[in-house]
């Protein structure tokens, strides 16, 4: 069923017509990301980020045909917006085909305003982009699914195609395509960290992956690849979480010199693709100042500590709830559920990273859920979070009766309730 109503105008008979399907849409972002909002009474509401959860995006997005949720995020990711806000708890089980078959709650979530409208990313969620060129028209194309970005085959890229991009990037029309190499190679990553800002240095020529040699490699080079990366910069002389192991197949690059100012390791010399006189012993790790780790000091119980900037620091235990202690012993395949309790530092000088960290429902991982600014809290000496993990399920912790798989990434962790995917 929809329904069809003028809108933006005195006259009930003119206006800009809209029309309301019985489902769901996403708005301000593109077809597959952007702010929940669901139909009632002939109007579009704005999802309140207190009564949606995991499973509710499982829905949303397997009803717009937009694969698997990403990421949810709260604090009006995709803007306020003008529309009501809806209040009403959502209850799905995560296996509907349409939001409409989810029931809901008859009470109403209190102190919900514009500030907490959710936003969702699907995984058919795709941006476009151009990168390595004089200005934001110009460029090497990529795409980016699933929050990663890769390059566009030029094999089938013609003007059209072009036009089409331009149009869509506010860019006029398209001038001409250029050769592959045009702007420089596509793309590098790190690997072997289970992390994005971490890991052994790869790079993507002529359809396969490759690592980097580190003959000739410096901190100049490494701060060229964060900054690729996104990822901050690069850290000297720190210790490292994880050994990235050697890498396999082709060794692409060796001898690389930047000036540490370039937009891109393609910007810096180097001998060539492929030219090198190495063994995989050789490839090159990165750790970037964006890396973030987690871990409690032994093994599943202990101090909370996370790894920022390139040292290990202490979690505060302020404001922690039951949720948010099951949330992390989850992530570390540690059990359902978890004591909470304050404990001393182990390590005196250790900086205290995190404070206030308080985790919603729909949150994935420790790094989705809110907290003070990294560095800032209000840690008393005997204030650090002191967990005990155990696979028992807690009444008054949701997140404990939820069955969770975590795979090496950490930005890849499913749950469902009552043990249905």
């Amino acid at each position: 069923m929809k329904t069809v109503r003028l809108v933006g105008a005195n006259s009930g008979c003119a206006g800009r017509v809209e029309v309301l399907h019985d489902g769901v849409r996403l708005v301000g972002g593109s077809r597959c990301s952007g702010r929940v909002e669901v139909p009632h009474d002939q109007t579009w509401m704005s999802v309140c980020d207190a009564v949606f959860d995991q499973q509710d995006a499982e829905v949303v997005c397997r009803e717009l045909d937009c694969g698997a949720p990403v990421q949810v995020l709260g604090a009006a990711a995709f803007d306020k917006g003008d529309a009501q806000m809806w209040t009403q708890e959502i209850q799905c089980r995560g296996n509907e085909s349409y939001i409409s078959l989810c029931p809901t709650s008859s009470s109403l979530k209190p102190n919900c305003t514009h500030e907490n409208a959710i936003g969702l990313l699907c995984s058919g969620y795709t941006d476009l982009r151009m990168v390595n060129g004089p200005d934001v028209c110009s460029g090497r194309i990529e795409r980016q699914y699933s929050s990663k970005w890769g390059t566009v085959c030029d094999a089938c890229w013609d003007m059209r195609a072009a036009s089409v991009l331009c149009r869509q990037l506010n860019c006029g029309i398209a001038v001409t395509v250029v050769g592959s190499d045009w702007f420089g190679e596509g793309s590098g990553e790190l690997v072997g960290s289970g992390g994005d800002c971490a890991g052994r240095l790869e790079v993507f020529h002529s359809g396969s992956w490759g690592t980097v040699c580190d003959d000739s490699w410096d901190i100049k080079d490494a701060h060229v690849v964060c900054r690729q990366l996104q990822c901050g910069v690069a850290l000297s002389n720190q210790p490292v979480p994880a050994w990235f192991g050697p890498g396999s197949g082709h060794i692409w690059m060796d001898e690389v010199e930047c000036e540490g100012n370039e937009t891109s390791l393609w910007s810096c010399s180097s001998p060539g693709w492929g030219k090198h006189d190495c063994q995989h012993k050789e490839d090159v790790g990165v750790v970037c100042s964006e890396f973030k780790e987690i871990r409690l000091s032994k093994g599943c119980e202990g101090n909370l500590e996370v790894f920022y900037n390139g040292s290990w620091g202490n979690v505060c235990w302020n404001q922690m709830d039951r949720d948010t202690v099951s949330l992390i012993c989850q992530e570390l395949n540690c059990g359902r559920s978890g004591v909470l309790s304050e404990s001393a530092a182990r390590v005196e000088s250790a900086p205290n990273w995190l404070d206030k960290v308080t985790c919603r429902p729909y949150d994935l991982t420790l790094w989705q859920c809110p907290s003070s600014p990294w560095g800032q809290n209000y840690c008393g000496e005997d204030e650090v979070a002191k967990i005990t993990c155990s696979e028992e399920e807690t009444s008054d912790s949701p997140q404990s009766r939820q069955t969770c798989f975590t795979s090496p990434s950490p930005y890849q962790r499913q749950c469902a309730k009552n043990n249905q995917f």
